[in-house]
């Protein structure tokens, strides 16, 4: 069977991430048609915006994207390319597996979590007012008059709403693909204790989502205590379910439990569009120089497999790269001992001893 997919390379390194990326995933033999489209801060001239329109079409029309890393501008510039996708084609859920393979550097050996994070709502929803603008000074006295607190006048501030709507389809989905993917426990992260109303809302529904769950364990945890357990013993955690903010925040503490963003696949779903893509950025000072680790897009790329159901390729390529790790011959300077070790390999060498993994075990 055949299938269409998005493919948007990105900016900075992520053409050639995502070049290594696409070569061995057509590696495993599924057959897949590429429409390659432009985004990101190389097209802003070209077209106006870092998302042109065409980008949305086609993974509307396609339904499943694999994408490389886009910059987002800190502080100043345009919004990022990632949260406009997720909102335009509402991919509430953020899926990203934290898993240790022998051979990476890690303090941890037994890791393997999953990090599903709300992607519409809580401090990310963009409800914000500037300081000192009038309608920032208008709320204040607002809040003030229900006696709901005192703000200082030279505040700016952030709304965090988290509704029904959004956490019961975002816990229902960790649910679900605990049970398809034979997952035994789901924990609600929150901070419930402060925020009564808002993560108080979040952990009410969680619960009562967990009731038509039987087979899957509940449990929650406050989100700095998790971090904690998160630490100390990895191995008692399987699927997390968190608000937005905290999302972010945790996985890339799951990344670091496992070696780092370089092997930390992603990708942001939705009832209708799925997009996959790694977890770390475009790091534009080494564009062009080969020596990023296209690990975390070509395992972002195995996650898109399992989305189309191709799970004996999926399985297929996730062990072939976690046999290039597990050997620590073919892997770029990050997976080394040291970042200066002469032996380390470009990213296009990592990708051809994928494949060379791939062609022993399928003949």
């Amino acid at each position: 069977m055949g299938y269409r997919v998005t493919l948007i390379p990105g900016d900075g390194t992520g053409p050639e991430i995502v070049a290594v990326a696409r070569k061995v995933i057509e590696a495993t033999g599924v057959s897949i048609e590429w429409e390659i489209q432009e985004a990101g801060a190389d097209v802003i001239e070209k077209y106006g915006t870092p998302l042109p329109q065409t980008v949305l079409d086609s993974i509307k029309r396609n339904r499943v994207a694999l994408k490389g890393p886009i910059t987002t501008p800190v502080g100043t510039g345009f919004r990022s390319v990632n949260v406009a996708l997720r909102k335009e084609l509402d991919l509430y859920a953020c899926v990203r597996p934290c898993k240790v393979y022998p051979g990476v550097r890690s303090r941890y050996d037994n890791v393997d979590i999953v990090i599903i994070r709300e992607n519409t709502e809580d401090l990310y929803a963009g409800v914000e007012f500037e300081k000192g603008k009038p309608e920032t000074l208008e709320l204040i006295g607002i809040i003030e008059k229900m006696g709901k607190g005192k703000i200082r006048p030279d505040s700016g501030i952030s709304v965090k709403p988290i509704s029904v709507y959004g956490t019961e389809r975002i816990v229902r989905f960790a649910f679900e693909y605990a049970r398809a993917n034979g997952r035994k426990k789901v924990t609600a992260v929150h901070k419930a204790n402060i925020m009564k109303y808002s993560d108080g809302l979040f952990l009410e529904v969680a619960r009562s989502v967990a009731q038509d769950y039987p087979d899957i364990l509940f449990e929650d945890r406050i989100v700095d205590n998790m971090c904690m357990q998160l630490v100390q013993k990895p191995e008692l955690y399987d699927v997390l379910v968190l608000p937005n903010l905290y999302g972010d925040v945790v996985s890339d503490l799951g990344a670091g439990l496992v070696g780092g963003l370089g092997v930390a696949p992603g990708g942001n779903i939705g009832d209708h569009y799925a997009v996959f893509e790694p977890t770390h950025g475009s790091a534009p000072k080494y564009r062009g120089l080969q020596k990023v680790n296209p690990i975390a897009t070509i395992l972002s790329g195995v996650m898109m497999l399992r989305y189309l159901k191709e799970k004996e390729r999926a399985d297929l390529l996730e062990w072939a790269v976690a046999e290039v790790i597990r050997e620590g011959k073919k892997v770029t300077y990050d997976m080394k001992p040291s970042p200066d070790d002469p032996t380390a390999s470009s990213t296009w060498e990592v990708g051809e001893a994928i494949i060379e993994k791939l062609r022993e075990r399928m003949g």
